[in-house]
């Protein structure tokens, strides 16, 4: 009688790993094409709204209004960066559900959670730095100003690494979806009229 052997069971599928917080942030500055590629099929919601309301915070703090109206009443220029930072969340919501749309409609075929989050993301991690300069320095000094066109340039190769991977969409169609928002944020957040 012939012995059968049973094949051995499959082995089970290893766990992804848990992409916290720090490493994904952190990441996307010293290893972003690694990051970008082990968070493809994530939606990091969670991340998107902190560094959303952070980076509306900070703007806020880098404003002479703010400290105008903190020496009049505290308490209304903390309402004020509130309703500042819920704005800007929002907008940076949008921002990624515009860049996600534009990049279906040049033939991508991405999800949306893990694009717009990451475009969040990506968006706002790019441009901490400015941030932090700007909260204590001059809008239109030097370091500020060499600060703004830095990230933006990084925020721009980011967000097209991003596009092209999660959508699949070859270089100039993501430098497509991802050039009309990039601009104007830049336009508006970095190189606010008035600074220079």
């Amino acid at each position: 009688m012939p012995l059968t052997t049973a094949p051995p069971p499959p082995a089970p599928a290893a766990k992804p790993r848990k992409l916290l917080w720090h490493r994904l942030i952190f990441g996307l500055w010293y290893r972003p094409v690694e990051v970008l590629d082990e968070a493809r099929d994530r939606g990091v919601w969670g991340a998107a709204a902190f560094l959303s309301l952070l980076c509306g915070a900070l703007g806020t703090l880098a404003k002479d209004s703010f400290w105008g109206q903190w020496r009049f009443s505290p308490l209304l220029a903390l309402e004020a960066m509130a309703i500042g930072s819920a704005v800007m969340l929002l907008a940076s919501f949008l921002l990624g559900a515009v860049t996600h749309a534009i990049a279906r409609r040049l033939g991508g075929n991405g999800r949306f959670a893990p694009t717009a989050s990451l475009f969040v993301v990506l968006f706002w991690t790019s441009d901490l730095p400015r941030l932090a300069l700007d909260t204590w320095m001059a809008a239109g000094s030097v370091p500020v100003r060499a600060a703004a066109s830095v990230t933006a340039a990084f925020g721009c190769a980011l967000a097209v690494l991003l596009i092209r991977g999660q959508h699949h969409l070859p270089t100039h169609k993501a430098v497509a979806a991802v050039s009309i928002q990039m601009l104007a944020a830049v336009a508006l957040l970095k190189f606010p009229p008035g600074s220079g």
